[in-house]
């Protein structure tokens, strides 16, 4: 019975991922969250980025290892292995990316971040890391799973992964050094800046590509399809911003998130 009901909560939860996705997509083609360079009143009370950075983001680390021991495969090694690039990315955006937030932007002139919109990113990320992890450790077949296909698809993931986290990774430190510059907000160049305007969204999208080869799963499905529906029109929005801000300063050959495309 213990096991039908958990069965029946995860295929819930999974749906709920996948039905949050379009409302998301189209609520955020007319208005962004605010915070960043999107940043305005009237959210309600507000907490420094750093901190909400962590405390939004750490559900995907204490939840997933809170879970994962429960899970039939968490002695797998292939379960144990699979969970690791995502582990690995939420040590960085959980712990790293705050913690150069803190030391580079200047604390006096750097706007807040509005607690609700870090809550409503909370909730998210216990839905997601609940999913993650029980597919990865409990719900994936891994023995129907032929295992030489099993690592193929993980190794042509993990590369594709590694390749998005290297520019999700870059971007960002590239952004966070031209808050460090202060004097207001600036063109970024260089690299993948010299192609989309958010190439950190780029990387990210490209992480959680190489996260579905890797799983094969419906709830890596999901999580991308979300990923995209979150990050893709914020890109949009920032990109024209980028455009109204520095006019015929800015280059018109970017594209917004997706090189050459879109």
């Amino acid at each position: 019975m213990a096991t039908s009901s958990d069965q029946i909560f995860f295929n819930n939860c999974l749906l709920c991922l996948y039905l949050i996705g379009p409302p998301t997509f189209i609520s955020l083609r007319f208005l962004q969250a605010p915070y960043g360079k999107h940043n305005r009143p009237g959210w309600g009370p507000t907490i420094s980025p750093p901190l909400a950075w962590f405390l939004m983001e750490s559900p995907t680390l204490w939840l997933t290892l809170l879970l994962f021991p429960y899970g039939q495969h968490s002695t797998n090694p292939q379960a144990l292995i699979l969970i690791t690039p995502f582990l690995f990315h939420y040590i960085n955006r959980t712990c790293l990316y705050p913690l150069r937030l803190y030391r580079n932007i200047i604390r006096k002139t750097a706007p807040g971040f509005p607690v609700s919109v870090a809550l409503m990113a909370f909730v998210f990320n216990l839905l997601n890391a609940y999913l993650q992890s029980r597919c990865v450790s409990h719900y994936k077949d891994y023995e129907g799973d032929h295992h030489g296909l099993f690592w193929l698809r993980f190794c042509v993931g993990l590369v594709v992964f590694l390749g998005g986290m290297g520019v999700n990774v870059w971007s960002d430190r590239v952004l966070v050094g031209l808050k460090k510059e202060g004097g207001g907000y600036k063109i970024p160049r260089g690299g993948w800046f010299e192609l989309v305007s958010c190439p950190n969204y780029f990387g990210e999208i490209v992480e959680w590509v190489g996260w579905v080869v890797m799983t094969w799963s419906w709830a890596g499905l999901g999580f991308l399809l979300y990923t995209c529906a979150n990050l893709v029109p914020r890109a949009r929005a920032n990109h024209r911003w980028y455009l109204e801000k520095f006019g015929e300063d800015y280059p018109k050959s970017r594209k917004a998130v997706i090189p050459f495309l879109y």
